[in-house]
């Protein structure tokens, strides 16, 4: 939660007026006030929040103070005195934000302006401001849990609505050009480096929200839960967030539970929670949404629900799969989510699905369910599930068939809908022939991923010996694409010392000792790709020195590796090349040709938006770009070998940066001392 506080600032005479003698003159600290007081209440809470003193920056400073005023989750303003410049910025708070404002004021020094008159406040004794401490803290806590409209303006005029912030925020023109950009060629790292980037800035939610749906559409799942869970942190409520984590937990829970049921499960219910706020929101009320809600739900409980049954013995899994009650739940779900609205045709498909399976199971195992249902009640239970079955097949043919002919009026196709009428086929229609021809039609131009989702359905029906025969025939028929079948991805990241200067006063690499440190890089290169079920890749940049060193290892070893470099080819060999010498200017133009190779940015300079960052530079940012690329597979399957003297830099962006950023994010770090180089 982001808190602005509104103040005067330095210490203020005051006029007290006494009723028993002349007015008299109190001086106020308010920076005792802040420091005191405000600061502690808010290090308490671990919030971050500052004042209209931190942006006095050359120029006019009053679109910072208007957007701060805007976007911030609290405001604490300080009503003490008659200060023009606090009751105009709590003015402009009051009138832009209906809720979340707090109100402070050490008593009896001046009245209180009649607009707010008679609106909560904390009071405090501006000699000691630390007594109140524990009033405040919980009086912040208090305000973020209530939805109480605390400004005057939206009480008097109920019909005014709060403003969405987010509407009048500029996101710069540069990073959303480095977004499109990194988003169309793929480049995960990139986007996460910008989301880390992004952060700092007024305009970080959303930014973090035009990153975090362009990994989303992705599917790089893992990194788009990082980015949409800072938005959650901000704005747990937000519809647009818990609709793309909603999935995104999902997806994950489905990978973790082969491996990790406890993590899996985990992951579920968090899906579930997020589902759970959406159904709430009032704005979730329009039926598409809450068809595709209701949706997401039962696939959630089918998860569960396949995942207590797969792995029993053949003889024992469809008896199981027929009397859990979740059977039953999920196909309510979708069922709910295809009523919401007839056009969404993947509830409809799903409830069709999960009541064939279930009708089939029944069949196979009258006893299990008579004892599930009970004698009396099984036939009629039994002819319950026929009659719906049978109502959503002719509904679901309509919804298909309209869709479809929608599709065709706009000279459009949409393969889901194809593999729909192709799972529609095999859940309505027995011959195999007619089964296998559907969706060979459907797959055309289809993706591994839309490969998958058919593979997924049919073992499902396989496994339980339903249609066993059709699935099979299919599965022979359209084998999962080779793409699909990927081992697991190991990074190796390398970091290292430039080859020394001629002139270098204290030797960190001199270039005697190039071959002793190629032998002690090739032998940590070794050591970490021992596991031949795993795929392993390089990255690093291209100096003189450790970068060209571990490329050239990775050749001879087979394993392949990309070129990272922070400026443009010619840039880069003036920079961080050139120095050593013609050798190292061929070896690295031989790797330029051979490698993919991508650069960071056009110039020394950073980005106009980025310029603002505190203590930043192009040799950071480059730095950090190489991480997050090599954390795109998460920290557990990322190894850093850095050739390294121990000891700082002599710039920005250095080797020892690069380690402790590695670190930081829980990478395995492996160290080759170059004092020990023979």
């Amino acid at each position: 939660m982001d808190v602005f506080i509104v103040r005067p600032f330095g210490v203020k005479k005051v006029l007290k007026e006494n009723k028993e003698a002349v007015p008299a003159a109190v001086e106020i600290d308010f920076e005792k006030v802040q420091q005191e007081l405000i600061e502690p209440a808010l290090q308490a809470l671990h919030l971050d929040g500052g004042t209209t003193g931190k942006i006095f920056e050359a120029g006019d400073i009053r679109e910072d103070m208007f957007s701060l005023l805007l976007q911030a989750d609290l405001v604490i303003a300080d009503i003490t005195i008659h200060n023009a410049n606090a009751f105009y910025e709590l003015g402009i708070r009051h009138a832009l934000r209906d809720r979340k404002t707090i109100l402070i004021k050490s008593p009896g020094l001046s009245d209180t302006p009649f607009d707010i008159l008679g609106y909560r406040y904390l009071s405090y004794d501006h000699v000691v401001p630390a007594a109140s401490l524990q009033e405040l803290v919980q009086m912040i806590r208090e305000t973020d849990n209530t939805s109480r409209i605390d400004s005057p303006v939206f009480k008097v005029l109920p019909e005014l609505k709060a403003q969405d912030y987010e509407k009048f925020i500029v996101v710069p023109e540069g990073f959303a050009e480095e977004v499109r950009i990194a988003r169309e060629s793929s480049q995960l790292g990139k986007l996460s480096l910008l989301a880390y980037e992004a952060e700092d800035f007024s305009w970080a939610i959303p930014g973090l929200r035009m990153i975090g749906e362009a990994l989303y559409q992705s599917k790089a799942f893992d990194l788009s839960r990082l980015v949409w869970e800072k938005v959650k942190a901000s704005l747990p409520l937000d519809l647009n967030t818990n609709d793309r984590l909603a999935t995104i937990y999902q997806r994950l829970a489905e990978r973790e539970l082969t491996q990790n049921p406890v993590v899996g499960a985990e992951l579920l219910s968090r899906s579930d929670n997020a589902i759970d706020i959406l159904l709430a929101d009032p704005l979730a009320a329009v039926k598409d949404k809450r068809a595709e809600f209701f949706a997401l739900k039962g696939r959630n409980i089918k998860t569960r629900w396949m995942n207590a049954w797969k792995n029993l013995d053949d003889d024992q899994r469809g008896p199981e799969a027929l009397i859990s009650e979740w059977l039953s739940e999920a196909g309510t779900l979708y069922e709910l989510g295809y009523f919401h609205n007839l056009n969404n045709y993947y509830a409809g498909i799903n409830a069709l699905s999960l009541l064939t399976m279930q009708v089939a199971l029944v069949e196979q195992y009258p006893a299990q369910w008579e004892n599930k249902c009970g004698k009396k009640r099984a036939g009629r239970e039994l002819e319950d599930l026929q009659e719906k079955k049978q109502a959503i097949t002719d509904a679901l043919r309509v919804t298909i068939a309209a869709e479809q002919q929608l599709l065709r009026d706009k000279q459009q196709q949409d393969i889901w809908l194809d593999i729909t009428e192709a799972d529609f086929v095999f859940l309505t229609e027995p011959e195999v022939g007619r089964v296998t021809s559907a969706y060979k039609i459907a797959l055309q131009g289809a993706t591994a991923f839309n490969y998958d989702a058919v593979q997924r359905q049919l073992t499902l029906f396989k496994s339980l010996g339903i249609f066993k025969e059709n699935a099979d025939a299919v599965l022979r028929t359209i084998p999962l694409p080779p793409a699909m079948q990927s081992s697991t991805v190991h990074m190796l990241l390398f970091t290292g010392h430039m080859i020394d200067k001629a002139d270098r006063k204290e030797p960190r690499f001199p270039a005697s000792h190039e071959q002793s440190a190629r032998a002690e890089i090739k032998k940590m290169v070794e050591k970490e790709t021992t596991d031949k079920s795993k795929t392993y890749l390089g990255i690093t940049g291209g100096a003189c020195g450790g970068d060209i060193l571990f490329h050239e290892v990775c050749k001879e070893l087979g394993i392949p590796t990309e070129l990272y470099l922070a400026l443009p080819r010619e840039e880069f060999i003036r920079s961080s090349v050139a120095f050593g010498g013609p050798s190292w200017i061929d070896r690295f133009n031989t790797l330029y040709a051979t490698l993919p190779h991508y650069t960071l940015c056009d110039t020394p300079e950073l980005p106009r938006w980025l310029e603002k960052k505190k203590d930043y530079t192009i040799w950071t940012r480059n730095n950090l770009w190489e991480l997050h690329n090599a954390l795109v597979y998460g920290g557990m399957h990322l190894s850093v070998i850095a050739l390294w003297d121990g000891k700082g830099g002599d710039g920005p962006g250095g080797t020892e940066h690069m380690v402790m950023e590695a670190k930081s994010k829980g990478a395995k770090t492996l160290v080759i001392d170059t004092h020990t180089l023979p």
